[in-house]
């Protein structure tokens, strides 16, 4: 009898880690890919790329939680201004502001897979959320004084003001959510292409007060902020990379 129990707990046993072989505890992947703003936030930015690090944690063969950091960042199209001299008058010339815009994300998600250990294709989708630093960067070599207004740029100024107020770095730490999906290629070693929709509830931005009269400069506006404008912003990153 004692042999017969010994067998079964042995049997139980060697079943129970074989099955425990079918996942592994962690898995670790990086990857790479382009960064395609959305909504309001693709009037002032264009399409960029992304890096990702990240860490699955997995609770069964199909279930896990995945936390990640992901790098971005987007170029902005040059935006021509009108820019005066002196703020009581003066020749109108062009000028020009480069922007970028980067985000530092930190984000946890809950995961879905479904894979089989004998076919080399699997999905699985996800979601969650995180911390947004966004940070915005506006560079020019003009010199005067101009009207200029994107909330997106953390900038809106109705009235004349120096170029120099302009020109600077700006950051906002914001909260997010995204959700999204992908495909893996291989076993052990994995392949995979993802996308997820990003959205970030970010700060509101209202028209700075100028003591400079206006000119009729004409400014860069891409929107209306009389009444203030949100930063809420949406995109998706396409990433290719490898788990392992």
């Amino acid at each position: 009898m004692r042999r017969v129990i010994l067998a079964v707990f042995l049997t139980a046993a060697t079943a129970a880690s074989a099955a425990a072989q079918d996942y592994k505890p962690v898995d670790i992947a990086i990857g790479f890919g382009w960064m395609f703003p959305s909504t309001d936030l693709k009037n002032s930015f264009d399409a960029g790329w992304n890096g990702t690090f990240g860490a699955m944690f997995n609770v069964s063969e199909h279930f896990g939680f995945e936390a990640d950091y992901m790098y971005t960042r987007m170029g902005g199209p040059d935006k021509a201004i009108s820019v005066i001299s002196n703020p009581i008058g003066g020749a109108i010339t062009n000028g020009l502001i480069e922007t970028n815009h980067q985000m530092h994300v930190g984000s946890f998600n809950a995961m879905y897979r479904a894979r089989s250990k004998d076919r080399p294709i699997g999905g699985y989708v996800l979601g969650g959320g995180g911390i947004y630093h966004r940070i915005v960067q506006l560079t020019s070599p003009s010199v005067g004084y101009t009207t200029v207004c994107d909330p997106y740029w953390y900038v809106c100024y109705p009235g004349l003001v120096a170029v120099d107020k302009i020109i600077g770095d700006r950051s906002s730490n914001d909260f997010g959510i995204d959700f999204g999906g992908g495909v893996t290629f291989g076993h052990d070693v994995q392949f995979f292409v993802e996308s997820r929709y990003h959205y970030v509830w970010g700060k509101d931005v209202a028209p700075t007060a100028s003591t400079l009269p206006s000119s009729g400069v004409g400014n860069t506006s891409t929107t209306d902020c009389a009444n203030g404008c949100t930063t809420n912003a949406a995109y998706f990153p396409l990433t290719f990379g490898v788990k392992w």
